[in-house]
């Protein structure tokens, strides 16, 4: 698996950080997402937040009806 440098990942969690919670997870979902196998425990290492909190962004995602609010 690929990782980020430093620099992103201090940039990464700049930005987390200014999100509010529902877009933290949607954007966490998304990170891991792209790293596809073992990209939620890279994520919330990267983000220092909880699987838990991906893994529910992740089905936002999924849920066309939950997206839209």
């Amino acid at each position: 698996m690929n990782t980020y440098s430093s620099t992103v990942k201090k940039q990464m969690l700049r930005f987390y950080k200014s999100l509010n919670q529902q877009d933290r997870r949607r954007y966490a979902a998304i990170e891991a997402i792209k790293f596809g196998h073992g990209g939620i425990e890279y994520i919330s290492n990267v983000l220092k937040c909880d699987p838990k909190t991906i893994s529910r962004g992740i089905n936002e995602l999924e849920d066309e009806v939950e997206l839209s609010s």
